[in-house]
């Protein structure tokens, strides 16, 4: 099917199965796409919730064996949290940036900022159990890249994202923490916009922008859609080595931090 080079399709992946540990996700995505009566083409960008790649990869815990620390019981005094979930935050976290309220903002193993260390309380088992990020959430996206490849000979680019909050924004939006087959920045400095001026300091964060827009049609409440398809678009830069880590700002260059 020849597409419009400037139209884009976004297609969520319905009939994804709650998800276990050990569980193949490439090969699920695979087959529920096929149900669909639809097939994986070449480069296809497949965006995946960051939560169904930690049920798989066994990032999940049952509060009832966690020992909150003394730290842990202190936090959960103060952001009303219960002591557990924050202990887990606590051990997947490198630092606490801010303490306020009920927010409690770290910057994660990884190296992302973000509310809680990535540790989520939904969509896992109604509230005795979180999930973290995954260990490697590039190298997660990679696996699942090479079997989908190995499943179907097509080459994709993959997008494991999750949600996130702005400085200075209201609500939350979907951002990538994990990337293989592209490159996270299309770097468009020193180019020309339609004036002549050279553009400076232009550069995008498409792996963001791509799981943002894929967010409209996926859901984790009620829908059961973890996984869309976005087609069509041809401006990302194919890396077989580039990171979603590149898209983090050193905190000698943050201006909220």
């Amino acid at each position: 099917m020849k597409l419009d080079n400037n139209k884009i399709e976004i297609i969520g992946v319905k009939g994804i199965p709650l998800i276990k540990p050990g569980d193949d996700v490439a090969k699920i995505i695979c087959k529920a796409i096929k149900k669909q009566g639809l097939k994986i083409e070449n480069e296809d960008i497949l965006v995946i919730s960051q939560t169904i790649v930690s049920k798989a990869e066994g990032s999940i815990f049952r509060l009832k064996n966690i020992k909150p620390s003394i730290q842990a019981k202190i936090i959960s005094e103060l952001t009303s949290k219960p002591s557990e979930v924050v202990e887990v935050v606590l051990r997947e976290s490198k630092r606490i940036i801010r303490l306020r309220g009920q927010n409690l903002i770290t910057q994660t193993k990884h190296g992302f900022i973000c509310a809680n260390s990535g540790v989520d309380v939904s969509n896992v088992s109604g509230g005795d159990m979180v999930t973290t990020l995954p260990k490697n959430p590039d190298e997660s996206a990679k696996k699942i890249r090479n079997k989908i490849k190995k499943i179907t000979g097509k080459d994709v680019a993959v997008i494991i994202s999750d949600t996130s909050g702005r400085p200075l924004r209201i609500g939350q939006v979907n951002i990538a923490i994990g990337v293989s087959g592209l490159n996270p920045i299309l770097d468009r400095r020193g180019e020309k916009d339609l004036f002549g001026y050279t553009l400076k300091v232009k550069q995008i964060a498409i792996a963001d922008e791509l799981a943002s827009a894929a967010e409209l049609v996926m859901g984790e409440a009620d829908e059961g859609v973890p996984v869309a398809i976005i087609r069509g678009y041809k401006k990302y830069v194919k890396s077989d080595n580039a990171k979603a880590s590149m898209l983090a700002r050193p905190i000698k260059d943050d201006l909220f931090v």
